[in-house]
Order: structure tokens, then C-alpha cells, then sequence
């Protein structure tokens, strides 16, 4: 093999070895970029919790600039109130219930089943977290889907709509809250603080987890162009 064979291989193995890293870091930026609600999980009939719409910023060359929630009626979620954001506005919809609602205080007839965020700004790179405390979950049924609209100043809306289906995560996921048959009166207290706490750990632990599988598949590849090189030294040696 002649010298200048030998560098173009070394070459073509070292850009082999930096497409594949950045493929992984750009899949692993992908897969985080969408809409998300923490915790993930709550019990059937939980009161007096709190919801935490995680709305990451995607784009670019634009910031987001409203952020619609729509909370599914067919099993509402009762009590809700918007935690205050600096630099943004919350509205509340409600509409009347198809089937009214019978808890301890009463018939509920009415339920929140949109709240938009409007007037702050997300840049590139950022995240907003939109606090929503509730005073009651639906118990008969086993996830709430939030579909999402995400607006940007530049026009674009990227709409997190999509329900998962086969276990497959679809290309534009709506927020999903699972409901477990756990014990709703074990709902966190005080309901804020705890339910933020949790969130924040189960982020810690996925982010942990992300950046370790992350690290591993760089560390295969940079020992794959390593190989590599030395394979293309020793035949050049032997040339």
C-alpha cells in the first residue's frame, strides 16, 4: 500500500468516525426536543398535585412565543389552577361536561380544557417549565394525553398531537400522563414542591442516563477509528 493510500484510508476512517458521533449527539437532541409533562406518572384519583409542562425550543432562528394545552374532557382533570410565569400571560377555557362530575363537593359541571401561555419568549437552546397545579385526577381511565400546540414568532407551529401507539414513539408526541392504580391519597404534599421535586429527579436520572449511553456510543466509535488507524500504520509499515 502506498503512502498516499494510506493517508486518504486514514482519512476516509476518521470522517467515518466523526459522522457517526454526530449522528448519535443530533438522534439524542431529537429525541428530547418535544413537549413533556413531569412527573410521569401519578395515581388514579390523585388531589391536590401538580403538573409540569416542559416546553423545550427547537428552533433556531426563532423563539417560541405561545404554548396551548389541551386537557382532555371525556376524563377531566378538576380544580385546575395556572401557576404565575414572569413574562407570560395564562388563560383557562373551560367547557360544560358532557357527564358531570360527582365528587365529595358537589356536581362538577365544568372543567378547564385548554390553557394558553402567550407573551414570554423561549430562545434556541431554552426550555420554559409551565406549572399547573390540579385538585382532583380522573380514577377510570389509564392515561391522559395533552395535546400540545407550540407556536413560534416566526409563524411555524409544531403541533405535539400524536398518541403512542404500539409502543412506538411517534414523530410528534402529545404529552402523556400515566394513571396508575396506586394510592390517590398519597398525592404529594405540599402539592407543588413535591411534585416539582420529582420531576426534577426523574429529568436528572433520564439525562443521566441519556449522557452515559451517549459516552459509551462515543467511546465505540473513536476505538473504532483507532483500529482503524493502526490497521492503515502496520500495512503501511509492511509496504
Amino acid at each position: 500500500m502506498s503512502a498516499s493510500t494510506s493517508r486518504l484510508t486514514t482519512r476516509r476512517a476518521g470522517t467515518v468516525a466523526a459522522l457517526a458521533a454526530g449522528t448519535v449527539l443530533l438522534a439524542a437532541g431529537a429525541a428530547s426536543a418535544h413537549v413533556t409533562v413531569h412527573p410521569e406518572s401519578y395515581a388514579k384519583g390523585a388531589t391536590d398535585g401538580v403538573l409540569t409542562f416542559r416546553v423545550p425550543n427547537e428552533e433556531d432562528s426563532a423563539f417560541t412565543t405561545k404554548v396551548q394545552v389541551f386537557l382532555p374532557t371525556d376524563h377531566p382533570v378538576l380544580g385546575v389552577l395556572v401557576h404565575p410565569q414572569d413574562g407570560w400571560t395564562a388563560k383557562v377555557t373551560t367547557t360544560k361536561l358532557k357527564t358531570p362530575v360527582k365528587t365529595d363537593d358537589g356536581t362538577i359541571t365544568e372543567a378547564a380544557s385548554e390553557i394558553t401561555f402567550s407573551g414570554g419568549k423561549i430562545g434556541a437552546g431554552q426550555y420554559e417549565d409551565f406549572d399547573v397545579a390540579f385538585g382532583q385526577l380522573p380514577d377510570d381511565t389509564g392515561q391522559l394525553v395533552f395535546k400540545t400546540l407550540q407556536t413560534y414568532s416566526d409563524g411555524k407551529v409544531a403541533r405535539w398531537i400524536e398518541e403512542p401507539s404500539g409502543g412506538d414513539e411517534p414523530e410528534n408526541p402529545a404529552p402523556v400522563l400515566k394513571l396508575t392504580a396506586g394510592d390517590a391519597s398519597s398525592a404529594p404534599a405540599p402539592a407543588k414542591t413535591a411534585a416539582v421535586t420529582t420531576a426534577k429527579a426523574a429529568d436528572t436520572g433520564d439525562s443521566t442516563a441519556r449522557g452515559l449511553g451517549i459516552a459509551g456510543l462515543v467511546v465505540g466509535v473513536i476505538g473504532l477509528a483507532a483500529a482503524a488507524f493502526a490497521l492503515v500504520r502496520s500495512r503501511g509499515a509492511r509496504s
